[in-house]
Parts: structure tokens; sequence; C-alpha cells
């Protein structure tokens, strides 16, 4: 179909309308460079002069609409109808109502009169109760040789810097602290946190970043959950303390860079040296292992076995009898066996630089009070210079899984870890599936956990009444990533005597007995 032809009116019009206009536009001054660099752009770029003309347009319409006003469309109110809504109005509360669970949370929380130590008072007790229920595996808390350095520390310095590291916060006591950590575990060198918690929680996303892939034991403590959820990394995840699970996620993401050619990332591997909520150690061996045939950096938490585990009790490494400069950054707290309050991380001196400039809990924190830093340097020195107090500990508690052994439990509870020989100085004592099964409800098909929960306190509060202090294991259940099962945790201690232990032992294997042979009878 052609197009019908322009008469000859028709194209005397439109050239005296375009010679017109032309007439028009050059006496504009200006206006004959502006059309020869149209013509001539037109010629070369038709596409620009045609991109340039929208905009020009674009422009114009822009500048001439009509202008938006924010809340132009709001409801004009009356002075009545203002102080009606003023007076129907209730103010939310600051916090929701506290439910059954919390408020059964909060009344069966033991309250420490006074010093804590091995045999704490407990308000609602004549007598001082037996402490299983503290990190304080090595009674340091009872050490004169730290009390004195700490006060005597607190009188030169003061309580605390008020500044972060980086800046005016760092004395000759914190440099101190991280030589001493650094010479103990065998590493270049150390650096300290003033938070045990947030130290994993800020090394790993000082190191990994989006992108970069993190391949972590599905059963890690909420704060190493903490650190993996900020760096917003890619997250592989293999089964707790399965070797070959690690190795067979290695494998999968090696054969998928092969397959779509992807750019080379950082990795690195997280675990924990002594697992806060199994109790379990790590094969350390087949991690240095699988993470020097893959290529990747290994994270590793000793927050749990940092003073306890080893002959010199310098942790996983010293365990393994293998040296600290094979794992890349070993990471741990100060608050558990050392008694103290901070964390720190020990590796070469690159790792720990980096942290100095890029670890937000070191940045924008202020530095560790002084007497803490004396009062964990002092805790090393006494751990290397008495290497039998962690022989003592291992025994007793080898002594205390072994009653807890017992025929007598054996439907009632589940030991993590339930190792005789696990060195570990904590564990969890859990109900058994069975035995919740066999006491269902007729209207149930499982026991809750809250009900689960109110089973472990009535064991807790039987202990406490013959004289041991035990508690339950807290979680923030709605964010953990795989919230264990409800658990009364048992720490071990050499502050109490062999007999104390025994005893001890046996308080809590007879309180087990009488509540769950009586439960929802």
């Amino acid at each position: 179909m052609t197009a019908p032809a322009i008469n000859e009116e028709d194209a005397e019009f439109i050239n005296s309308t375009v010679n017109s206009l032309y007439k028009v536009i050059s006496t504009v001054p200006g206006s004959h460079h502006a059309l020869m660099y149209l013509k001539s752009a037109y010629q070369n770029d038709p596409f620009r002069i045609a991109l340039e003309l929208f905009l020009v347009f674009f422009a114009i319409r822009y500048m001439f609409s009509a202008k938006y006003t924010p809340h132009d469309n709001t409801v004009k109110l009356t002075e009545k109808e203002i102080d009606d809504l003023v007076e129907e109005w209730q103010p939310e509360p600051l916090v929701p109502p506290l439910s059954k669970y919390d408020k059964f949370n909060m009344n069966k929380t033991p309250v420490i009169m006074g010093v804590q130590s091995a045999k704490p008072k407990v308000e609602g007790y004549s007598k001082p109760l037996m402490n299983l229920a503290t990190t304080n595996y090595l009674n340091l808390l009872a050490a004169d040789r730290i009390r004195e350095k700490a006060i005597a520390t607190l009188r030169g310095y003061g309580v605390g810097s008020c500044g972060p590291p980086g800046f005016y916060g760092t004395i000759d006591v914190h440099m101190d602290l991280e030589r001493d950590i650094s010479q103990f575990l065998g590493t270049e060198q150390a650096i300290i946190y003033a938070q045990g918690f947030s130290t994993i929680s800020s090394v790993i996303p000082a190191f990994s970043k989006r992108g970069d892939i993190l391949v972590c034991d599905d059963g890690v403590c909420f704060a190493i959950q903490k650190g993996i959820q900020i760096s917003r990394s890619i997250i592989r995840w293999f089964k707790h303390n399965d070797m070959q699970d690690l190795e067979r996620v290695l494998e999968e993401i090696r054969l998928d860079d092969l397959t779509h050619n992807k750019r080379l990332t950082r990795r690195f591997i997280v675990s924990e040296g002594l697992s806060e909520n199994m109790g379990d150690i790590a094969p350390l061996d087949k991690l240095v292992a699988l993470k020097k045939r893959f290529k990747y950096r290994l994270v590793l938490d000793e927050s749990q076995s940092f003073g306890v585990l080893g002959s010199r009790g310098a942790g996983l490494t010293d365990y393994f009898g293998i040296s600290a400069t094979e794992v890349d950054m070993i990471v741990g707290s100060m608050a558990n066996a050392l008694c103290s309050s901070g964390g720190f991380c020990a590796g070469s001196e690159e790792i720990v630089d980096h942290q100095r400039l890029s670890g937000l809990a070191y940045c924008f924190s202020a530095s560790i009070p002084a007497m803490l830093a004396v009062a964990s340097s002092e805790a090393i020195q006494i751990i290397k210079n008495n290497p039998q107090d962690l022989q003592e500990l291992a025994e007793r508690v080898k002594a205390f899984r072994q009653v807890l052994h017992h025929k007598s439990l054996e439907g009632l509870i589940e030991l993590f870890s339930a190792e005789v020989e696990n060195p570990a100085p904590f564990f969890h004592v859990r109900v058994k599936p069975d035995f919740l099964q066999s006491h269902l409800d007729d209207d149930e098909t499982s026991v809750s956990r809250e009900d689960e929960e109110y089973l472990l306190q009535d064991v807790v509060d039987e202990c406490a009444q013959y004289g041991v202090l035990v508690t339950r294991a807290k979680y923030v259940v709605d964010q953990e990533r795989n919230c264990p099962r409800p658990s009364i945790k048992i720490s071990v201690t050499i502050g109490l005597t062999r007999k104390e232990n025994e005893k001890a032992a046996g308080i809590v294997k007879n309180a087990i007995i009488k509540i769950f042979g009586k439960w929802r009878r």
C-alpha cells in the first residue's frame, strides 16, 4: 500500500511555513550555530539528537507541570475533633504484657546474695549452695592473686578508659594482655575486644563480605549465628561435627565453581572448638586437613575450650597437638574459664592488624577496663603455672558423668556429650524423647517445649532444696537457627572438694529420679 501523494498546494504551504519558521529562528542571536549543530548532529548521530530533543521537551513539560505538595490531601479537623481524638487515644505499653512462661522464667531466676563463688548464698535459701551453674571451672574467682592485682590496677588506672582502643582507649595493660594471649596460644599476635559475645560476631563480618562464602557447622552458638548473619555472605551449612558432610559441601562448591566459571572469592570454614550447645569437641585435625585441601581459611571459636582443654589449657590446638598457626583465626571469650570479661582473636600479624580498622566491636566500643585486662593476664599465668588443675578438673568431670550414667537414669535422660572420657567441663542433661512420648496426655501428639522446661525446672528446684545450684540452659528460641532442646547445663568446678563433687552428682541424680517418677502421674 503506497502513501497518498501530496498535492501542490499542500507542498507550497509546508515550504512557506518552514521558511517563515526559519526566518523567525534566524532572528534569534546565536541561532545560526544552533542550527548548524543540529544539522551536523543529525547527520553524524541521529539517535543522539532524538534523545536530546526528548530531554528538552521533558524538561519543559516538567517545569510547567503542576507542583506536588506533600500532604495536600490532609483532612482538616476542627478544634473539637482534635480534642475528642486526644481524649480517646490510649498509649500502647512500652513492652508487651508478660506471658505465663515469661513470668515463670523471671520468678525462677536465682539471685546470688554477695560474692560470686563456688558456694554462694542464694536468695531464698539459708545455706550456701554448691555452684554448678557457673563457668568458674578452675575456681579462679577465689584466687587472691587476681583480686589483689585487680584492686591495685583499679587504684592506679581507674574504672575504665571511656574511649575505643583505636583512639585513646589502649594502655599498656591491654598490650600486655594481647602479648600474653598470643604467647599462650602460640600465634604471632592477638587482639582483645571489650565483650565476649561481640567478638566472634565482629570478627566474621570483618573478613567475610557480600559474595564471599562461609561454610558453617549447623550447631554453632548464637553469637556465631549473629556474626554470620551480619556478614551477608553466602552461607552453606554442614552437619554438626560431621567431617564427611563438610567434605561433601566443599566438593559441591568446587564443582559448582568449575561448572559456572565463578570468580574466586574469600572462603571460610567456621566451627566451635567445644560446642556450647552440645558439649562435644570438634575434630580439629580433620578440619585443618580439609581447609588445606580445598584452600579455605578456618575460623575456630574457642570460647568454651580456651583455658580448660589440652595439657596446658591452651584450647583445641593444644588438645590435638596442632600448631596454632595452622588455624587462621582463633577466637575466644575471657568471660568463661578466665572468669574475667571481653574476648580475643589470635592469628597472624595481618589478621590482627586488619581488625584494628575493620573490627566494628573494636573500633566503636570502649576498651576493656584495665583491672579486667590485668585479671585475664593473671588468670593465664595461673593456668600456665598450675597444669595439675586441668587434670583435676578432667577427673571431676569424669566422676560426675559416671554418676549420671547409672542404670536408673537410662530411660529418663541423655547427656550431651555422653562420652565419659570427654574432658569438657560442662554437659547438658536433656529428657529422653522416649520418656516424653510415654507420658503424653490424651489430646497430645507431643510434649510442648514449655512443659519440658517446667519439668526440668522442677529438677532444678529439687536440687536447690538439697544444696546444689544448677540452671536450665537459656536460648533465644525465636531467633536460633536450630534451637537445641531444653536442657539442664551442669558446669563442674574444682572449687568444690572431691567429696562435695560426688555429693552434688548424687543429689542431681536423685532429683531426676524423684521428679521424673511423679511427673504426670
